[in-house]
């Protein structure tokens, strides 16, 4: 583990499936703390997912497209390899609940025992998005939810057409 691991460039793994609000108030939180913030679209083993891969990286592009210093790149295999084939030595990760915080805690210490030059910087969600995940997200979707203070127009417009929700603006204040 010779390559030599930067402290100014982060990355920040994730299924983003869908990405939501509070995934992009990460997104902008830390790509003012880093020079360089890659955010990597991951594939869970353990989640069926909505969008696939490509999908999922092209909603981020979308929502990230007025960053300048932010890529989004789709990864397979171990978060901490990644990082590493990036250059970087600081993975981002949120923290919404205390049930968030028992599982990154392990998965921070995994990924140090995988990769000792790796640093785990975590960003609490801010109150507004503490609730939100992209599974319920999923479920108010397919259910013909309100969704737009939890999306952008463009993923929510995305997720409404992948749940076959034909009234995509059935909440809209143009909709009467």
């Amino acid at each position: 583990m010779s390559q030599k691991l930067t402290p100014r460039i982060a990355v920040y793994t994730g299924v983003f499936d869908p990405v939501h609000l509070g995934h992009q108030d990460l997104i902008h939180r830390s790509s003012e703390l880093f020079d360089k913030l890659i955010v990597a679209v991951g594939i869970n083993p353990d989640k069926k997912t909505f969008f696939d891969i490509h999908e999922r990286v092209a909603l981020l592009k979308k929502v990230t497209a007025d960053y300048p210093n932010v890529e989004v790149h789709p990864f397979t295999g171990l978060a901490v390899r990644f990082v590493r084939e990036m250059g970087a030595k600081i993975m981002v990760r949120g923290l919404r609940t205390l049930s968030d915080m028992e599982y990154e805690f392990a998965m921070s210490l995994m990924n140090l025992n995988l990769d000792p030059d790796i640093e785990t910087v975590f960003l609490m969600a801010r109150e507004e998005f503490s609730h939100v995940s992209s599974s319920l997200l999923r479920q108010i979707a397919m259910l013909e939810g309100e969704l737009s203070r939890f999306l952008d127009p463009q993923v929510q417009t995305a997720l409404l057409e992948r749940a076959g929700v034909r009234r995509l603006a059935q909440n809209s204040p143009t909709n009467p």
